[in-house]
Order: structure tokens, then C-alpha cells, then sequence
């Protein structure tokens, strides 16, 4: 076996690695539960009230935890029940620069909880967010919103605290329509003094969970049809029940193995309005699906022996989402000529391609824009395009996972090659795929 060299030292701990045997007929359902860019920020949202409020359709992930942990070191309280969470926030303390620095390092979820700090202390401390290694995704964005409502920031040796006394309505229009910066406003705006407004705003699904989330809990919002958010501040919130959507991340990755091995694959609990544009991609390169009457189960499958290649660009919603492009370019080095990728929101997420290569794959990266969607990279001289000239036969190869949706893409590549590969870092998966190997039992991956 051969081991890329851009990867760093595989981890030590058994459980973190994990080797699947390719060539084994990929076929089986799946449920898709909570969505993990959903789930966390619904329960960041609970702390804008003193009341309970209720999640259900919870899925397993690691950031869960993360969550779990700042809510209760602000001096809430999360219960877990099967498929439920109830979070309630009687008092609420902003967290201490230890705290934020090593809750950050684990997640990029408590930035979005700077708001709500100031709603309730009137202070809170921020840190460069942790995640993936796929560039960086800077708090610039995030300040900016805090700043136009009125908070004021301190920069001490690495830490930011911000203070307000209240936070009043404003009228922002982002350079770029950044979800977190989006959500940053949402949880600003609600209990603003005034109206706010919110231009090139991000209207993910996730997103739209988040505001129906808010709505219930009192907040006025509404979202123009011009990616504009305007929201009137309401005095108090109160509690609410919510079921979080299903992961359209996790079912389009899902669905991508299926077309890489040529199996099939049925996934429950997401709907198909969330995957529109990834169902048209999937069925351009040869993919077939059906779906049931309430739009909610999908069978994936090949629709012909040999897959057509394509060119795609990633873009916000509605796009096709930088989530779904490295498991769905892996099943295209099995496509039948050139296929040509554009990468526009993050800028390091094709480093994954130099290990597909460690498995046989054809892949050239490039600085220039292959392709015609504005990008804030061009001239950046950031590796952003790549041109995957298939069908390849690949081979088993030793791996390290570089982060979330690159490591699916290894699973894909491994199931799809001949002989073994050895995986590491799969711990990483985790943190997106609730019960990540029960379900590659689940549809037929051999791994061990």
C-alpha cells in the first residue's frame, strides 16, 4: 500500500481506523436523521429563552456534545431522551477565554453563540472557529454583523471580547452569503431593539430550519424573495418544539456511493426539495432514482453501466453544495471522459484528490477558474479547479482523513477500488454520520 504524502501521521488509537475491502456489491436502506448543520444550531437558538424547548430527530454526531458541554458550562441543562433533546437555560454565564478557545478548537458552532451572549450578559469572548481542515473560515463576517447591532470589540492576544449594552436593528448586506454570518444575525436580530435587515443573506435549508425554530419561539421574520432577511425585535422568547430536518449533506454522500460501486441505496428521512439540484447533477452522470408519494424515501441507483462525466461548479443554495462535491467527483472517476470541477465557496477543499490519486485516479488540480461562476479565488493562486479524466480502475491505498466530507470520499473511493484500503482518522467521520459504520454494514461495505 502506498500513503499520499500530503497526509499527516495516521492516528494511533485502533478505533480510528478502520480497512474496507472493495468490490463488494453495495445495495441497502438507511434512515437519515437531524441534520448536523441544523441540529446544533437549534440548540444554540434555545438559549435565547429562560423556557424548555424540545428537539426530536436527533442525530448522534460529536458536535452534539460540543454543544451539550457550552450549554453546561453556562449554567443550563440538556436531557437526552431516545430521539429527543429538551435544553433549558434558566440563567445563562458567558464563557471564559479557556473555555472559548477550546470549545472553538473543536467546533465552529459557539461562535454563534456570541449573540446570544450579548443578549444575556451583555459580554462575550470569541475565538478563531475550529472544523474541517478546508480553509479557513474567519469570524470577520461574524463581527461585522455584531458591530452594525452595536457591540463593541476588544482584540486581546488571539481572544475578541465583545461587549453591549443592547443590541439595536440594522441594515447589513453581506459581501458574500455566508450561513454562519446569516445565522449571526438571525440570533442578533430577534431580540434587537428595532428593525434589522439582512442583504445577500445565505437561504440554505438549514437556514429556513433555523428561522421556522426562531418563529415558534415568537421571533418576527421574514425572508424576501431577493436573499434579503428582514426581522422586527421582539422583547422576550419563549419555547418551543421543533423536528430538525433530515441531512441533505449526508444523503447526497450516501447516494454518491451508491453510483461509484453501481449499487443501490434507499435513504428515509430527507426531503426532495433539499437535494433538487443534486438530483439533477446525479441523474446528468447517469444516476436514476424514484421517490416515494410524500417526497421524504429515495432509492438511488446507476441508471447505465458507464457514467457520463460533467462539469460543476459549487455555489451557495440554490447551487450544487461544496458538501456535495467531493463524494459525488469520486464517483466520477468512474465516469466515461473529462469531467471538470470548479470549486467557489471554500477554498483548499480539493486537497482530497492527491489521495484518490494514491488509488489510481486521474485528477489535475489547477489555480485558474475552470469555469464561468464569478469566484473569489481566481486570483488568489489557490488550487480551486481539477479536471478528472476517467474511467479509472482503482486500487486499495492507506489513507488519512483530512476532514468530513473528504473522508466519506476515501470511504467511496475504497469501496468502489480492488483489494484493501486502510483508513485512518475515521473518527473524524463522526462528527457528521450519526452511527457512521452500523450503516456501511447497513448497505454492504465490507470493513473491519
Amino acid at each position: 500500500m502506498t500513503q499520499p504524502s500530503t497526509t499527516t501521521e495516521p492516528a494511533a488509537a485502533a478505533d480510528d481506523t478502520m480497512t474496507v475491502r472493495g468490490g463488494v456489491p453495495v445495495e441497502g436502506e438507511l434512515d437519515i436523521r437531524g441534520s448536523k448543520n441544523a441540529l446544533p444550531k437549534a440548540m444554540v437558538a434555545a438559549l435565547l429563552t429562560e423556557e424548555t424547548c424540545r428537539l426530536t430527530n436527533i442525530a448522534a454526531i460529536r458536535d452534539i456534545d460540543v454543544v451539550d458541554e457550552l450549554i453546561g458550562i453556562a449554567g443550563g441543562s440538556v436531557e437526552h431522551d431516545p430521539d429527543q433533546i429538551r435544553i433549558t437555560a434558566h440563567s445563562f454565564s458567558a464563557l471564559g477565554e479557556d473555555d472559548v478557545e477550546r470549545l472553538h478548537a473543536a467546533s465552529r458552532i459557539p461562535v454563534l453563540t456570541t449573540a446570544v451572549s450579548l443578549h444575556r450578559t451583555g459580554t462575550a469572548v470569541v475565538a478563531a472557529p475550529g472544523g474541517c481542515a478546508i480553509g479557513p473560515r474567519p469570524v470577520d463576517f461574524h463581527l461585522r454583523v455584531l458591530r452594525a447591532f452595536g457591540a463593541r470589540d476588544d482584540h486581546r492576544e488571539g481572544m475578541i471580547h465583545l461587549r453591549a449594552d443592547r443590541l439595536r436593528g440594522a441594515r447589513i448586506e453581506l459581501p458574500f452569503p455566508s450561513v454562519g454570518a446569516t445565522e449571526q444575525f438571525l440570533f442578533a436580530a430577534v431580540l434587537a431593539e428595532g428593525d434589522a435587515e439582512l442583504a445577500n443573506a445565505a437561504i440554505e435549508p438549514e437556514i429556513l430550519d433555523l428561522i421556522s425554530v426562531l418563529q415558534k419561539m415568537g421571533a418576527l421574520i421574514s425572508v424576501e424573495p431577493n436573499r434579503t432577511i428582514r426581522v422586527t425585535g421582539v422583547k422576550a422568547l419563549g419555547g418551543f418544539e421543533h423536528r430538525v430536518i433530515g441531512d441533505r449533506l449526508e444523503a447526497a454522500s450516501w447516494a454518491s456511493l451508491a453510483l461509484a460501486t453501481g449499487g443501490r441505496i434507499t435513504v428515509r428521512g430527507v426531503q426532495q426539495q433539499d437535494l433538487a439540484t443534486f438530483l439533477n447533477v446525479y441523474r446528468r452522470a447517469g444516476g436514476d432514482f424514484t421517490i416515494d408519494a410524500a417526497g421524504s424515501t429515495i432509492s438511488f441507483r446507476r441508471a447505465r453501466r458507464m457514467l457520463r462525466p460533467l462539469a460543476i461548479e459549487t455555489d451557495v443554495h440554490p447551487g450544487f453544495m461544496t458538501d456535495w462535491q467531493s463524494p459525488f467527483v469520486t464517483a466520477l472517476t468512474q465516469a466515461e471522459g473529462v469531467s471538470v470541477v470548479h470549486e467557489t465557496v471554500y477554498e483548499d477543499r480539493l486537497g482530497y484528490t492527491d489521495a484518490l490519486r494514491s488509488l489510481g485516479a486521474q485528477i489535475q488540480v489547477f489555480t485558474e477558474c475552470l469555469g464561468p461562476t464569478r469566484c473569489r479565488f481566481g486570483a488568489a493562486n489557490h488550487r480551486h479547479s481539477a479536471v478528472v479524466v476517467g474511467p479509472t480502475k482503482l486500487h486499495g491505498a492507506e489513507l488519512v482523513v483530512p476532514d468530513l466530507r473528504a473522508g466519506f470520499s476515501y470511504v467511496i473511493a475504497a469501496a468502489a477500488a480492488e483489494g484493501d484500503s486502510v483508513i485512518h482518522g475515521v473518527g473524524l467521520l463522526e462528527r457528521g454520520y450519526a452511527d457512521f459504520r452500523t450503516k456501511l454494514t447497513a448497505v454492504g461495505v465490507d470493513h473491519s
